[in-house]
């Protein structure tokens, strides 16, 4: 599984390090009952504190996406199958957006507007 972080952005890396990881399981490339990587392993390769990466897996876990246990990780949930329809969804809804010429940013904003309703 391909993490990445940009230490520029404003979205805290804890924050794009669970994003990495939701995409991963929209595109597919990563299924429930995978074993994410250890939290030492992504600290080390993507420079970065390992509470940073703990505190990603943190809030993937309270969204029950991912299990965490000792000795056997974090463990991608069964929730996970839902995500797989999303993709297509949301590809479908990008594909729209451009049809009619609205911009990324204007879509995110309609977007959070609707999460807000």
């Amino acid at each position: 599984m391909l993490m990445t972080v940009d230490p520029t952005a404003s979205e805290p890396l804890f924050s794009q390090l669970a994003a990495s990881v939701r995409q991963s399981i929209v595109r597919g490339t990563t299924r429930a009952g995978d074993r994410l990587p250890a939290a030492r392993d992504v600290a080390e390769s993507l420079d970065v504190n390992i509470h940073t990466v703990l505190r990603a897996y943190q809030e993937l876990r309270d969204e029950g996406l991912v299990d965490m246990r000792r000795g056997r990780g974090a463990v991608v949930t069964d929730l996970a199958r839902g995500y797989s329809g999303l993709s297509d969804a949301v590809g479908t809804l990008v594909a729209e957006a451009r049809r009619l010429g609205v911009g990324s940013s204007t879509l995110t904003a309609l977007i959070r507007q609707e999460y807000r309703s």
